[in-house]
């Protein structure tokens, strides 16, 4: 392959020729790594104790909503060797491998690593942990460290080889230009973030006052029902027809729909179809357009209740119910509701005790939910959806900001873009 002029090929990629190759080691740092036996200190309060869970693969910088705490006595030297300081790099070197995090000023100091957790600590004054951290997230040095880990029955990486990772290097005046860069599309991503987050609670709070009549869309007063899911249409359950039949799936016209193809509100395709001549032969069942499907069997039930709204004709597997609404529901409005009491329908309708969890029909037929008149079903639906519309355009805006970051480390981390 050709190199431009001004770039050379190494070891770690075609970098620019005022750029260095260098191990970690090579840069004097301070390593070490936690040690066993810190869960006698564990404590409701006190120093943060940083773990692979507070590391995160979408960004260097520490996830602090999960935290656990210790408190040290005074004589524990362990405390000594393992507290972080600023700007210090921490590295995952057992189980998941390669996992980067970065202390800046917003992780609470003092604070502790365990034994899974390597700490790298650089001179500030000649090389940028920032910038180490983002080279070493970025996607050719993750590849490098899954193929220098340690061989055994145990994935895990020495200290010994966390010095000898290579990276590209530039000037101290570079690194922190690019680190900075970075950083900048970090906090834009955080804000979109925090925006979405509150979006959702907003979202949430309103679907808990409009569904349950605690607050009232302009211009409606009348009374509402209190209506078993079992009243409000005609259920249907699903099937699978036969797999080695290709007369069942070949040329398929109906999409038909897996627990696993309930992952968003509004169903328009899935992956597999079945053909007419599978529904005609009772192979398979089919459910009008705008029908509430529910999956009624799933390990994820653990977790939560997938629901959507079929927007076509489609078939439904064995482990999922459909509601087919009679004419005075509106199909949006039971989306939102049977959204919103999703967890309520899980606690009172869950068999639980096995392998894979079901819903009890019987049960899930008796459950009750808040009946407005249709012209109210309507506002409230329409209300929530422009909600939704506004999450998913955030959503779409948080995704395109992450594609530009990933493009701006592959541009800015190999020096084919300069700053300076």
């Amino acid at each position: 392959m050709e190199v431009r002029p001004g770039y050379r090929q190494t070891e770690v990629g075609v970098i620019p020729d005022d750029w260095d190759v260098v191990q970690l080691g090579d840069l004097k740092p301070f390593v070490t790594s936690g040690s066993r036996g810190w869960a006698s200190f564990y404590s409701e309060r006190g120093e943060f104790f940083v773990r692979i869970t507070n590391l995160s693969r979408e960004s260097i910088y520490l996830d602090l909503t999960d935290c656990k705490f210790v408190e040290l006595p005074p004589e524990a030297r362990e405390g000594v060797r393992t507290q972080l300081n600023e700007y210090d790099v921490l590295i995952s070197i057992t189980a998941d491998i390669g996992i980067v995090g970065y202390v800046d000023a917003s992780v609470p100091l003092p604070a502790y690593i365990n034994q899974h957790i390597a700490l790298v600590r650089f001179d500030p004054a000649t090389t940028s942990g920032k910038f180490v951290s983002y080279f070493l997230a970025s996607e050719q040095p993750q590849k490098r460290f899954r193929a220098t880990t340690d061989t055994g029955a145990k994935a895990g990486m020495s200290l010994v080889t966390v010095r000898k990772i290579q990276m590209a290097l530039p000037s101290h005046f570079e690194q922190r230009a690019i680190a900075a860069a970075l950083s900048d599309v970090d906090a834009l991503l955080a804000g979109l973030d925090r925006l979405i987050a509150k979006k959702r609670g907003l979202k949430q709070a309103a679907m808990q006052q409009l569904l349950t009549c605690q607050t009232r869309l302009p211009g409606f007063h009348g009374e509402w029902d209190v209506k078993p899911l079992g009243a409000l249409g005609t259920w249907k359950g699903g099937m699978t027809p036969s797999m080695q039949n290709p007369s069942y799936w070949d040329g398929g016209h109906f999409p038909w729909i897996s627990s696993g193809d309930v992952k968003v509100s509004r169903l328009t395709d899935t992956n597999q179809h079945v053909t007419a001549w599978a529904v005609r032969h009772g192979a398979a069942v089919v459910v009008p357009a705008n029908s509430i499907v529910l999956v009624t069997r799933s390990g994820i039930l653990r977790k939560y209740l997938p629901v959507a709204l079929a927007v076509k004709p489609m078939a439904i597997n064995q482990d999922i119910k459909a509601l087919i609404p009679n004419e005075a529901l509106s199909s949006d409005f039971l989306l939102h509701t049977l959204t919103g009491c999703g967890d309520k329908i899980l606690a009172s309708c869950l068999k639980a005790g096995t392998t894979v969890e079901s819903i009890e029909f019987p049960w899930l037929k008796s459950f009750t939910i808040f009946v407005p008149p249709r012209d109210e079903q309507l506002a409230i639906a329409t209300a929530l959806s422009d909600m939704d519309a506004e999450l998913s355009a955030l959503e779409a805006r948080r995704d395109k900001t992450r594609a530009l970051k990933q493009g701006m480390m592959q541009e800015l981390l190999t020096g084919k873009t300069r700053l300076v």
